[in-house]
Protein backbone atom coordinates (compact mmCIF):
# COMPACT_ATOMS: atom_id res chain seq x y z
CA UNK A 1 0.00 0.00 0.00
CA UNK A 2 1.61 3.46 -1.55
CA UNK A 3 0.95 6.52 1.04
CA UNK A 4 -0.92 9.06 -0.94
CA UNK A 5 1.24 11.83 1.15
CA UNK A 6 4.43 10.84 0.06
CA UNK A 7 6.24 13.12 -3.03
CA UNK A 8 8.94 11.37 -4.63
CA UNK A 9 10.27 11.16 -8.28
CA UNK A 10 10.81 7.31 -9.69
CA UNK A 11 14.31 6.39 -9.23
CA UNK A 12 15.61 6.89 -12.90
CA UNK A 13 15.85 3.91 -14.95
CA UNK A 14 19.17 1.29 -14.97
CA UNK A 15 19.83 2.50 -11.32
CA UNK A 16 20.73 -0.20 -8.98
CA UNK A 17 19.07 -0.72 -5.61
CA UNK A 18 21.51 -3.28 -4.75
CA UNK A 19 24.67 -1.58 -3.43
CA UNK A 20 27.96 -2.64 -3.79
CA UNK A 21 31.88 -1.96 -2.61
CA UNK A 22 32.07 0.75 -4.90
CA UNK A 23 30.33 4.68 -4.89
CA UNK A 24 27.83 5.06 -6.71
CA UNK A 25 26.35 8.51 -7.84
CA UNK A 26 24.08 8.32 -4.99
CA UNK A 27 26.69 8.22 -2.60
CA UNK A 28 28.81 10.78 -4.41
CA UNK A 29 25.73 12.80 -4.28
CA UNK A 30 25.38 12.04 -0.05
CA UNK A 31 29.25 12.56 -0.03
CA UNK A 32 29.11 16.37 -1.67
CA UNK A 33 25.79 17.22 0.36
CA UNK A 34 27.70 16.36 3.63
CA UNK A 35 30.28 18.38 2.64
CA UNK A 36 28.04 21.27 1.92
CA UNK A 37 26.39 21.14 5.34
CA UNK A 38 29.66 20.94 6.90
CA UNK A 39 31.06 23.93 5.12
CA UNK A 40 28.05 25.74 5.74
CA UNK A 41 28.69 25.25 9.56
CA UNK A 42 32.18 26.39 9.19
CA UNK A 43 31.02 29.90 7.20
CA UNK A 44 28.54 30.65 9.77
CA UNK A 45 31.05 30.34 12.22
CA UNK A 46 33.39 32.49 10.33
CA UNK A 47 30.66 35.37 9.61
CA UNK A 48 29.49 35.70 13.50
CA UNK A 49 32.80 35.89 14.33
CA UNK A 50 34.15 38.18 11.57
CA UNK A 51 35.34 41.18 13.90
CA UNK A 52 36.40 43.21 10.44
CA UNK A 53 33.11 44.58 8.28
CA UNK A 54 34.35 43.68 4.56
CA UNK A 55 35.62 40.30 6.38
CA UNK A 56 31.57 39.41 7.61
CA UNK A 57 30.42 40.42 4.12
CA UNK A 58 32.99 38.43 1.93
CA UNK A 59 32.00 35.35 4.57
CA UNK A 60 28.31 35.85 3.93
CA UNK A 61 28.68 35.91 -0.05
CA UNK A 62 30.84 32.27 0.62
CA UNK A 63 28.28 31.70 3.39
CA UNK A 64 24.87 32.12 0.88
CA UNK A 65 26.93 30.00 -2.02
CA UNK A 66 27.83 27.72 0.32
CA UNK A 67 23.65 27.51 1.09
CA UNK A 68 23.23 27.42 -2.50
CA UNK A 69 25.54 24.83 -3.66
CA UNK A 70 24.08 22.20 -0.96
CA UNK A 71 20.52 23.66 -2.01
CA UNK A 72 21.35 22.75 -6.14
CA UNK A 73 22.64 19.13 -4.59
CA UNK A 74 19.68 18.33 -2.91
CA UNK A 75 17.22 19.58 -6.16
CA UNK A 76 19.01 16.93 -7.95
CA UNK A 77 19.29 14.26 -5.21
CA UNK A 78 15.33 14.94 -5.29
CA UNK A 79 14.76 14.67 -9.38
CA UNK A 80 16.79 11.67 -9.14
CA UNK A 81 14.26 10.33 -6.65
CA UNK A 82 16.64 9.85 -3.77
CA UNK A 83 14.23 11.98 -1.44
CA UNK A 84 10.90 11.64 -0.80
CA UNK A 85 8.67 14.06 1.50
CA UNK A 86 5.32 13.70 3.16
CA UNK A 87 2.72 15.94 2.21
CA UNK A 88 1.47 18.03 5.29
CA UNK A 89 -2.32 18.40 5.63
CA UNK A 90 -3.66 22.00 6.28
CA UNK A 91 -5.08 21.09 9.76
CA UNK A 92 -1.28 20.34 10.89
CA UNK A 93 0.31 23.62 8.63
CA UNK A 94 -2.14 25.64 10.75
CA UNK A 95 -1.51 24.19 13.83
CA UNK A 96 2.16 24.14 13.26
CA UNK A 97 1.72 28.31 12.70
CA UNK A 98 -0.12 28.72 15.96
CA UNK A 99 2.16 27.03 17.92
CA UNK A 100 5.09 29.39 17.16
CA UNK A 101 2.86 32.38 16.80
CA UNK A 102 2.34 31.53 20.61
CA UNK A 103 6.28 31.26 20.87
CA UNK A 104 6.44 34.96 19.56
CA UNK A 105 4.07 36.19 21.97
CA UNK A 106 6.71 36.05 24.75
CA UNK A 107 9.43 37.84 23.39
CA UNK A 108 9.32 42.25 23.66
CA UNK A 109 9.55 42.34 19.61
CA UNK A 110 6.78 39.80 18.83
CA UNK A 111 4.62 42.81 17.67
CA UNK A 112 6.96 43.71 15.20
CA UNK A 113 7.72 40.43 13.43
CA UNK A 114 4.20 38.51 13.22
CA UNK A 115 4.10 35.05 11.27
CA UNK A 116 2.00 36.11 8.53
Amino acid sequence: MQNQNRIQNPQPPGSNPQKGPQMNDRDRLNDILATEKHLTEGFNTAALESSHEQLYRTMMTILNETHQGARDVYNVMFRLGEYALEAAQQQKLDETKQQFQGYGDQFSYANANQVQ
